[in-house]
């Protein structure tokens, strides 16, 4: 089991959540602007941070 392999999943899927949720509430116009741009930019980096480890770690069978 690859821990980092792991992680980077955890990270991009919590990323997408993010993501996901800054377009609803835009969408929805139930949050305040400052909020979603919070989540957005958390949701971002989450997600490459994520994409990242999962693409740059080697598979170790």
């Amino acid at each position: 089991m690859n821990v980092k392999r792991t992680f980077g999943t955890i990270l991009t899927i919590l990323g997408i959540i993010g993501l996901v949720y800054a377009g609803w509430g835009f969408v929805q116009h139930s949050l305040k602007t400052r909020e979603l741009l919070v989540i957005g930019v958390i949701g971002i980096i989450f997600f490459v941070s994520g994409i990242g480890l999962v693409k740059n770690t080697k598979d170790e069978s």
